[in-house]
């Protein structure tokens, strides 16, 4: 047994010490929004947690716009460019920075003129978070490069330095000023934390290439409007909520929500140090290689995912019961219970979209299943709620989630089929 995991230990040390610093780093990094979110669960009403939550939504939905998927291209090419082209690697910051900057200017002048008609008295909450749409992109394609040159380690340390520092200033601001301090809170960890990688990077090589910015727009588009999609078919439907007045349903349906980021997480960041890899195969036209990686990865991320659901359904309650009793509420159980009928699909989807669809540039698959998903789920949500109430927002989500990954993983793995017979036939 001890040779076993010896000879398992030496065959996979590097994805092992890149998922150990990822995970400090994912942990690092979402730590401190998960810090700042049960401080507003416990020191705010359940009526202006809702609020917060609402806001929140709305601010992410821009935050789409602002990065349009330029991150996550950056990502991909970073490590593309950096098997095959070292000259293109060197550019690839600047212009992706450019990009980034462009849009989000736009997303904020839009929003300065346009959001007080659309938000009335709670448009002055989205204007203190609203640096949030510039440097929550700007960090994101920061940990995009990073990612992409497998730089694991520096990029859990930096994030871990920068959340336990934030943790001061968040607590203190969130007691004193409540939402407002929360959301202010947040726009400063981003500030603190794109200047860390920033200096520790350094790497800024000020030349524009507008080719390679086109060949990184043009890939980000897709994973832009794949973004949007995924927004309808998931977030919507907290800005549904609210537009029905929901306001403190809105608060128990982001417990459940935050719960299930969480539980996400450790398969997000497998799949980012996998990501790498699969880019290199698949860059070289290693089709048969990708395809068996991907049915072993299908294979374990579902099994891990059954798993988790036995072992939530009986503990998930009382933890809840435990740290958040105002919010242990048979409607809060009842959602989380319904939402774990999808979790094995939602991992299964999380390891194959990251490693897989968007690494190898195939996220067009997700597109084509996600716009259809999302409609889909506006629809329904306006349904459901006049029909079943708030929770028929879950119901739209079960429907929703388990079409559209379904059909996503069915149509790479017929892709990868394609490309390995097109490889035999030449």
């Amino acid at each position: 047994m001890k040779t076993f995991l010896k000879n398992n230990y030496v065959n996979h040390k590097e994805t092992i010490h890149n998922f150990t610093w990822r995970a400090l780093q994912i942990f690092g990094k979402q730590g401190i929004t998960f810090f700042i979110f049960i401080l507003c669960a416990k020191l705010l009403t359940p009526y202006d947690f809702g609020i917060y939550n609402y806001i929140l939504a709305i601010i992410y939905f821009l935050i789409i716009f602002g990065d349009f998927g330029i991150s996550t291209a950056t990502s991909k090419y970073v490590a593309e460019y950096n098997a095959t082209n070292k000259n293109k690697l060197k550019l690839i910051l600047f212009n992706s920075l450019i990009l980034i900057l462009g849009l989000g200017v736009i997303v904020i002048l839009l929003t300065i003129i346009f959001g007080s008609y659309f938000l009335n008295e709670k448009y002055v909450y989205v204007l203190y978070a609203l640096p949030m749409l510039f440097l929550a992109p700007i960090s994101s394609l920061y940990d995009g490069i990073f990612r992409g040159l497998k730089r694991f380690r520096e990029l859990a340390i930096i994030c871990m330095s920068v959340g336990l520092v934030s943790i001061i200033f968040v607590y203190l601001l969130v007691k004193n000023y409540g939402l407002i301090g929360a959301l202010i809170s947040q726009s400063l960890f981003y500030l603190i934390l794109v200047l860390a990688l920033f200096f520790v990077y350094g790497n800024l090589h000020i030349q524009l290439d507008k080719h390679l910015m086109r060949t990184i727009f043009n890939y980000s588009l897709v994973i832009g409007i794949s973004s949007i999609a995924y927004f309808l078919y998931s977030r919507v439907d907290i800005i549904i909520l609210g537009h029905y007045g929901y306001i403190e349903e809105i608060g128990y349906y982001e417990i459940v929500n935050k719960i299930y980021e969480l539980i996400k997480l450790p398969s997000l960041i497998i799949a980012n140090v996998l990501a790498p890899t699969i880019t290199k195969y698949y860059s070289k036209k290693q089709y048969s290689i990708v395809k068996n990686k991907f049915i072993k990865h299908f294979i374990y991320a579902g099994l891990v995912g059954i798993v988790l659901s036995v072992v939530l359904y009986f503990t998930v309650p009382f933890i809840i019961k435990l740290f958040l009793l105002e919010y242990f509420t048979n409607e809060t159980i009842y959602m989380f219970n319904l939402l774990l009928l999808i979790l094995p699909i939602r991992i299964v989807a999380t390891v194959v979209s990251q490693t897989h669809t968007i690494a190898t540039g195939n996220a067009h698959y997700s597109l084509w299943t996600l716009i259809p998903a999302g409609l889909l789920n506006v629809i329904l949500d306006f349904i459901f709620i006049n029909k079943f109430g708030f929770i028929g927002v879950v119901y739209s989500t079960l429907i929703c989630f388990s079409l559209a990954i379904t059909s996503f993983i069915i149509l790479y793995y017929i892709k990868l089929k394609k490309l390995i017979n097109y490889e035999g036939a030449v």
